[in-house]
């Protein structure tokens, strides 16, 4: 059993490091497709501001609230359930809180990966303006002939390569995808997992607040000129669907498949899906069927 734990958990991490390195890669070394611009083009003669939410509080708050969520309610879960094995690592037996928490963090950390990676491709290879480009770039129109209709080549006077990178990679908004990937996979989770017995709104207050802050986030993208309004959706539908395909097809959250059978001829469920196929099992008996 420790064999096998080590070997999953080994294999599951290797994939993880697989669609995360991509995205340093991206941050390093990656170059955004040079787009051109039209000289009339007002949406890009905005003001350069600071971030309403920074960078580093994206992340912090981004993947911190849900893994502390996970880790509390795992554990609880552990307690109140019969939910997997402990696992034997280096000699020492770990409770069965820790490969529970462990796959649930790490299915949550592999969405943050795959949102992330695919945000980061869309920005590199399309390269749209952000509405501040023109104030970071301060292009020189001693050498821009405006009597084109589309200008290809930017001669820029700003030497500072970094905000020049950044300018390029409008679309789509990576704290919009962020977020949202975030704060709805936790929504979904904390619709699964909290079952604490306390007021009714509690759940639903807390799915709330965490709707509200990747909406925040969202909009201070556009009010800070970061992004164009159709970044921050096209962000937006990412994150989402990306959280719910983790949530639906890759996390334990929800039961699949049929259980299998033993060669005694019991049924033998795999160890997060017992309590609710006996759940329906339970239904379908009391429904006469």
């Amino acid at each position: 059993m420790e064999r096998k734990y080590m070997i999953k958990g080994t294999v599951n991490f290797i994939l993880l490091l697989i669609v995360a390195i991509p995205i340093l890669l991206f941050f390093l070394v990656g170059t955004p497709y040079e787009r051109g611009f039209n000289c009339d083009d007002q949406s890009l003669r905005y003001p350069y501001k600071d971030s309403t939410v920074t960078t580093l509080v994206l992340y912090l708050v981004g993947t911190g609230l849900p893994v502390i969520a996970i880790c509390i309610l795992e554990w609880t879960r552990t307690r109140r359930e019969s939910v997997g094995k402990p696992v034997k690592m280096c000699g020492r037996t770990m409770h069965a809180w820790f490969w529970a928490a462990y796959s649930s963090v790490g299915t949550f950390l592999f969405g943050c990966a795959c949102s992330q990676l695919t945000t980061d491709i869309a920005k590199y290879t399309v390269g749209r303006l952000r509405p501040h480009f023109v104030d970071i770039c301060k292009p020189d129109w001693s050498q821009i002939n405006c009597s084109e209709i589309y200008v290809e080549h930017i001669p820029c006077t700003n030497t500072d390569e970094h905000r020049l990178k950044e300018a390029r990679l409008s679309f789509p908004s990576g704290h919009a995808s962020f977020s949202a990937y975030t704060m709805i996979y936790l929504v979904i989770y904390l619709q699964v997992r909290f079952k604490f017995k306390g007021p009714e709104l509690l759940r639903p207050f807390l799915q709330f607040v965490c709707l509200m802050l990747t909406f925040y986030t969202t909009i201070s993208r556009i009010s800070d000129y970061k992004h164009h309004w159709s970044d921050v959706l096209s962000g937006f539908i990412i994150g989402t669907l990306v959280a719910t395909l983790i949530a639906l097809y890759f996390s334990d959250l929800f039961p699949r498949g049929l259980p299998t059978t033993s060669k005694k001829n019991e049924t033998v469920f795999l160890r997060d899906y017992a309590h609710a196929d006996n759940e329906v099992n339970t239904a379908r008996t009391d429904a006469g069927e």
